[in-house]
């Protein structure tokens, strides 16, 4: 049996993942793009060496900022920390909210290694699209994503094929839970969680603006990519905080239209009074549909 729990940033994975591990002997793996890079633990709550309360951890902190990490490098390297896992008579585990590397690590996606990249980052969407229209090919694109106007104008520079993943899940054996909640619930718990961390993450990220890295996924990462322009005496602290929790919502919402279109999920509303409730109620979901 492999598990598989999602579900938007913020609504309690971490906690169920620990109560899960230890119900099934299980080793966690981690599915979260920006939880592989060292350093970077605040604004990802990522989990405490206490929190893990010694159940393994895998694909945490594995990369440090300035290297690459692909999503071809994450399929490759959670499928054989699956084998891993299961030779030992464990249960594979894995928690994050990035769907693409959990699609990418238990369905039948094919990747190739990523080809060099040009630095189109400093054009707008607009100007992106424009340059996907100009090959005239008859593709369906989301075009308020950046990172897949990105993808596409890099497979079309590279004279790459398009071609549909295939949907078939290949370990057969993969339960899927997806935690959820009121919206309302959740943005007022994301907007709080963000408060929390504020004086941590200014002392997590200052070290990076003054060794002036500007790496991907301190570009990217949503509650990182934000205070460069606080440290630029661009933006006021309050201005940065108010963005990191309006960009943070978005991305739950994110979450869970890509869930919810691309993976069979059993969803779980959370129980904040009482999460034992809610365990007990996915324990019961797992033994029902357990069938090895």
């Amino acid at each position: 049996m492999i598990l598989a729990i999602v579900g938007p940033t913020g609504v309690g994975k971490t906690k169920l993942s620990i109560a899960l591990a230890h119900q099934y002997n299980g080793e966690i793996i981690n599915a979260d793009a920006m939880q592989i890079y060292k350093g970077l633990d605040i604004g990802t709550a990522k989990i405490t060496e206490e929190e893990k309360e010694g159940i393994s951890h895998h694909l945490l902190s594995i990369k440090d900022i300035q290297e690459n990490y692909s999503v071809y490098d994450y399929q490759k390297d959670a499928r054989k920390k699956i084998e891993e896992i299961k030779s030992r008579g464990k249960t594979p585990i894995f928690v994050g909210g990035t769907g693409l590397y959990l699609k990418a690590a238990l369905y039948d996606y094919q990747f190739t290694e990523e080809k060099i990249k040009k630095n189109y980052e400093e054009l707008t969407n607009e100007e992106l699209i424009a340059k996907i229209e100009a090959y005239h090919k008859d593709l369906q694109y989301d075009k308020k994503n950046r990172k897949r106007l990105l993808r596409i104008l890099e497979k079309l520079e590279n004279k790459e094929e398009f071609t549909n993943h295939k949907n078939d899940l290949l370990y057969k054996d993969t339960i899927f839970i997806g935690l959820t909640t009121d919206r309302e619930i959740l943005y007022k718990k994301i907007n709080e969680r963000f408060l929390k961390m504020v004086d941590p993450l200014l002392k997590e990220i200052k070290p990076f603006y003054d060794a002036k890295i500007y790496s991907k996924p301190l570009r990217t990462g949503i509650g990182y990519k934000e205070f460069y322009p606080y440290f630029e005496g661009e933006k006021t602290l309050q201005e940065v905080i108010e963005e990191c929790q309006k960009n943070s919502r978005k991305y739950a919402k994110r979450q869970y239209t890509w869930f919810k279109n691309q993976m069979d999920i059993q969803w779980f509303s959370v129980d904040y009074q009482n999460f034992k409730n809610t365990i007990e109620e996915i324990e019961k979901y797992i033994e029902k549909n357990n069938v090895c």
